[in-house]
């Protein structure tokens, strides 16, 4: 029994010391050598680290390694080269290329909950469905969302003026977010607080799960998956998140067959009358350029991006006010002296773009907590990074969230400073330094729409109350998920603003 168990042991040994072997002779690990970086793993050192992981340190390990190398580095670990790129030039070079728009296998593990819609799909699938929904964003998309924007922002306002402060702001926000995305792109109105209640819910917990399954290699395997009983667990969060999008589009169907267009069969949705999203798929629908299934991947992509990024941002530019009282009392008074010149009359889309001080505040926001801090590629091609050729197939990490610390690019880069966005700071910086909307051919469709909706949020807070910190810079932990999170929920307190301030 003893001689068998020794010739297991030294079996396993074996194959685990060719393995090590294998893993050298790769070109992606020669590649990985030269760009430098922390020690290639062993097999047994990646296992190690992998049952280490959790959605608290991953995130700080990332964080560190960049102040450690300080320019884009590779990771390499059971076989795989991780090339992570925080250095703007790098970034442009893989973002600004449509031959290396292909996204990195980590979005397959979103699949079972967005199917392949604009955010995981490649190719001519892509650019298709981009043709299509490009016009749904239009600028006179956007005017038409204004009173919508605003009357959801009153709404917002209210449910914390009877809110107990101090206030959980990721909640009330999503909640906010998520009404705006389904009257707005969806056109439907929700009627259940509980049905939404359970949707985001459901998204924090898809959150846990998928990056679990990215951390623990043995999970990216569907049948360790499977077996584990995970696959099942996803199943029963995802079955009322989905529920909660067909009914949207259910309902939008039938309020759109009641007002149906004439449609030529010849011509594109983006040659006629403009849309707002889900209409404008459903006249795809019509002719023929897209399917139900393919309308059901969109809602579930724009339903998750257009309320969770947007509630990300909103959460932590409501945080950085409360955090900084001075720039809160110039953003208020920006606001009251463009409210000023309408005599009473509701603000228009021009309005919020002359808020030129609140626009480098949110855009110095979005420099410190990008919504989206991790973007995944994998190249197509060979190419040169740091002066070494990248094999193709190699998984690019584009760390925003570090990118948008480069101490070369933004000096002093933890300190909140809003004119770092005065034009000629803007003028004199690389364009590929700030991507808190990606950049290039896969950067965010719906921008525009959310720094509106961003603004309109902001203004309809400010005019009725002064923000201060509960929670402050120090307490705040970042956790590893699909979207920048906190492990605690951010806090602050809202104080009513006497009605003739």
């Amino acid at each position: 029994m003893f001689v068998l168990l020794l010739s297991v042991i030294i079996v396993i040994c074996s194959l685990i010391k060719l393995l090590d072997v294998y893993q050298k002779s790769l070109p992606s690990y020669k590649a990985s050598i030269g760009l430098g970086g922390p020690a290639p793993l062993t097999f047994c050192q990646a296992i190690k680290l992998a049952l280490s992981l959790n959605r608290v340190n991953i995130f700080t390990s990332f964080r560190e390694y960049a102040q450690t190398y300080k320019k884009s580095y590779a990771f390499w670990c059971l076989g795989t080269a991780y090339v992570r790129i925080i250095k703007a030039e790098d970034m442009e070079k893989i973002l600004s290329s449509a031959k290396h728009a292909k996204k990195g296998f980590v979005y397959r593990f979103l699949v079972p909950f967005l199917g392949e819609g604009l955010l995981i799909s490649n190719g001519k699938k892509w650019a298709h469905r981009r043709k299509i929904l490009t016009p749904a964003f239009h600028f006179n998309i956007l005017q038409q969302f204004v009173k919508i924007f605003q009357r959801e922002g009153a709404k917002l306002t209210t449910q914390v003026k009877f809110a107990e402060n101090p206030v959980n702001l990721p909640k009330i926000i999503s909640k906010h977010t998520l009404n705006v995305i389904c009257e707005t792109a969806m056109g439907v109105t929700l009627d259940s607080q509980e049905e939404s209640q359970v949707y985001r819910e459901g998204i924090h917990q898809t959150g846990k799960v998928l990056v679990l399954r990215f951390i623990k290699p043995w999970l990216r395997s569907d049948f360790v998956f499977r077996i584990m009983g995970y696959e099942n667990v996803l199943w029963q969060i995802l079955t009322p998140i989905h529920s909660f999008t067909r009914k949207i589009i259910r309902e939008r169907c039938c309020k759109f067959k009641d007002n149906q267009p004439t449609v030529n069969n010849n011509e594109t949705c983006d040659r006629r009358e403009r849309h707002a999203m889900l209409d404008t798929l459903l006249l795809a629908e019509q002719n023929d350029q897209i399917d139900l299934e393919g309308i059901r991947e969109e809602v579930d992509t724009f339903t998750f991006e257009g309320h969770d990024t947007t509630a990300s941002a909103i959460t932590m530019i409501l945080f950085s006010l409360a955090e900084n009282p001075a720039v809160q009392e110039k953003v208020y008074r920006e606001i009251m002296s463009i409210r000023g010149e309408k005599n009473g009359s509701p603000l228009e889309i021009a309005d919020y773009s002359n808020m030129v001080y609140t626009d480098r505040v949110i855009k110095e926001c979005l420099r410190l907590y990008p919504p989206v801090p991790y973007i995944s590629r994998e190249l197509t091609e060979d190419q040169e990074i740091n002066g070494y050729s990248v094999p193709a197939k190699t998984l690019i990490e584009a760390l925003i969230f570090d990118l948008h610390r480069d101490p070369e690019v933004f000096p002093d880069p933890e300190r909140f400073d809003p004119d770092r966005f005065l034009p000629e700071h803007v003028e004199r910086r690389h364009p590929f330094a700030y991507l808190p909307f990606s950049a290039g051919p896969r950067n965010c469709i719906g921008q525009k729409f959310a720094l509106l909706e961003i603004k309109t949020v902001i203004e309809s807070i400010l005019m009725n109350f002064r923000l201060s910190p509960i929670t402050h810079r120090d307490d705040i932990v970042f956790i590893a998920d699909m979207v920048l999170r906190t492990e605690d929920p951010i806090k602050i307190e809202f104080i009513k603003r006497p009605q003739n301030q």
